[in-house]
């Protein structure tokens, strides 16, 4: 039994592990690592332009797999690069792993060149962080590590110093490699007798549907028949709980539709499911809420609750049915779904392309992107206005997935996110909904698109603006400032580093340019103009909100009459409002 270095190791068991990629950017802190990936077979180096990149293509890979995602950063910037990512890949409960590398064992501690403590600056992000110092603790801390990030489904981080990386470690094969142990877990008989209880003697019910039901839908639609029961679904449940269902009437919150927000609102019980939606004053205000969570902490940490159970939707739903009678009065499910109808009518029209009308609505724009893509493209969108179109106007099927940074909130996500889901799934359709601002974020990366030459096509609501931002400043009643961005062809740019570039500026264009680009074999970047006063304002507007919006309006267009005239339009406008709102 011979010996070989740390580095040989940690390759070596990922490879055994079933790990295919590292995602990372070289440096010498991993030059040991990457020397083993480059000399054995079965693994390959992602190299990107930036880190953090690499950390957001992890965590796509395993959201899109539910199997562990490598990434990796150099010393001191280099792995702090990867943060941002691995904050969104912890959030999005993606079982990823990051190695960063230290500086040399013997200089930490004193200041030395590109000195940082990522044994500390990981902890919040990630369920375990631990420094390997010595071959001792080989391999053990690297089967921790995995078995955290797949087990909890989020982050675990190994930092290794260069030199240690280069220590011989005896080559002792493990009794037992990395397993995912998925139990059953489901409540308790007394526990479902008791929900069962709730939720037939309740009238009207409602079920909010996470991220949690991804694999019930069709128990869904089943308790959804029995209950006769509208569901909403959050954005992270939409690819899971929208397609095939007749009882969806949409989602709730900021970016989300009055009838959503409605059947919550107006139901006696409401069943959250696998659902962690974190905004606590759409909530209702007088119905009973129960809800289901593999995860016990998340049980009320979002509104009151009547009953929680901890259990798997899928698991809980199968063994709940059998308890479950079959309503007759479907009057709730009904109102519901004419409301959502007509609310999705509303939507609709605004998804409008006739020609010479410019700029092009990103409704539109939107919605010939999701009938023209195949039945299983992978979207991604990027944080703001791309996610509120992606919401509200992309369809899901079966087959389709949809990723953004839902729980994070991070800007630059959709063309790395899209990056990692192409090179996972080379052959599928792959589509980054990107905001000018987000892509121009971290535009380098493109670079990475054509090296690799993944066939990523790049969709840019190119609007010339910060728009989620601008419609947040005229909500709160301030002047529009910092968010013009003064953009250039982009379509001109891609085509400079050798990807194909298609600038869209009437909606008559829309439709064969998006044509031409997913039948191309190769990557491509779609440049389209978008209107930049199209609002995405919540389906709840609060007094103070409208009246915020309402200010910003008249700054805007009054700002050269007097003070008297100003004064009683504002007077008149508040009045309405509060007779409206009555």
């Amino acid at each position: 039994m011979g010996k070989l270095t740390i580095a040989a190791k940690v390759v070596q068991t990922l490879v055994r592990v079933g790990v295919h990629r590292i995602h990372g950017v070289v440096g010498d802190s991993l030059n040991g690592i990457v020397e083993e990936i480059r000399c054995t077979d079965g693994i390959d180096w992602i190299s990107y332009r930036h880190e953090e990149a690499a950390a957001f293509a992890a965590g796509a890979e395993a959201q899109l797999t539910g199997k562990l995602a490598v990434c990796a950063g150099s010393c001191g910037p280099g792995n702090l690069h990867l943060i941002n990512g691995l904050y969104d890949a912890n959030r999005s409960m993606a079982p990823v792993l990051a190695i960063a590398a230290h500086i040399p064992s013997s200089e930490v501690g004193t200041g030395y060149f590109q000195e940082t403590h990522p044994d500390r600056l990981f902890v919040e992000c990630s369920h375990y962080c631990e420094l390997i110092s010595s071959a001792r603790q080989m391999p053990r801390v690297l089967h921790i590590a995995m078995q955290h990030a797949v087990s909890k489904q989020g982050v675990a981080v190994i930092v290794l110093s260069g030199d240690v990386a280069m220590e011989l470690v005896q080559d002792e094969p493990r009794s037992h490699g990395m397993t995912l142990i998925c139990p059953a877990v489901r409540p308790s008989e007394p526990d479902l007798q008791t929900l069962a209880n709730m939720l037939n003697s309740a009238e009207k019910v409602t079920l909010l549907c996470g991220n949690g039901c991804a694999g019930a839908h069709d128990e869904l639609i089943q308790l959804g028949e029995r209950l006769k029961s509208p569901m909403v679904h959050s954005l992270r449940g939409k690819e899971h709980v929208e397609y095939d269902n007749p009882y969806d009437v949409g989602m709730t919150g900021l970016i989300g539709f009055p009838s959503g927000y409605r059947a919550i609102e107006n139901c006696d019980l409401l069943l959250m499911l696998g659902c962690d939606f974190p905004y606590k004053d759409w909530y209702p205000q007088k119905a009973k809420i129960a809800q289901v969570d593999i995860r016990v902490e998340r049980l009320g940490q979002r509104c009151r609750l009547d009953l929680g159970l901890v259990g798997d939707v899928l698991q809980t739903i199968e063994a709940l049915l059998p308890m479950i009678e079959t309503k007759s009065n479907a009057a709730f499910l009904e109102d519901c779904l004419v409301y959502y109808r007509k609310t999705r009518k509303e939507l609709d029209s605004h998804a409008r392309g006739v020609a010479g009308e410019q700029p092009i609505y990103p409704e539109y724009l939107a919605t010939v992107v999701s009938e023209l893509a195949t039945d299983d493209a992978i979207f991604t969108c990027d944080v703001g206005s791309p996610t509120v179109w992606a919401a509200r106007y992309l369809k899901m099927t079966k087959e389709r997935r949809l990723l953004g940074s839902f729980n994070h909130g991070s800007m630059a996500n959709a063309m790395p996110q899209a990056i990692g889901a192409q090179i996972q799934f080379p052959n599928r359709q792959v589509i980054s909904l990107s905001g000018d601002g987000g892509f121009t974020m971290m535009m380098g990366d493109l670079l990475t698109i054509t090296q690799h030459n993944l066939p990523v096509k790049v969709v840019i609501f190119n609007n010339g603006i910060l728009g989620f931002v601008a419609m947040e400043m005229k909500v709160s009643g301030f002047p529009l400032y910092g968010v013009d961005l003064k953009n250039p062809n982009f379509a001109k740019m891609a085509e400079a580093i050798g990807i194909l570039g298609i600038r869209v500026e009437d909606p008559a264009e829309v439709k064969p340019a998006i044509k031409k680009a997913l039948e191309q074999n190769g990557p491509v970047l779609l440049d389209v103009l978008v209107n930049p006063s199209e609002l995405s304002l919540p389906p709840k507007i609060e007094l103070n909100q409208a009246w915020g919006f309402s200010m910003y309006m008249l700054k805007e267009t009054l700002s050269g009459h007097g003070d008297e005239v100003v004064q009683t339009i504002q007077t008149n406008f508040l009045n309405k409002l509060k007779k409206n709102k009555k």
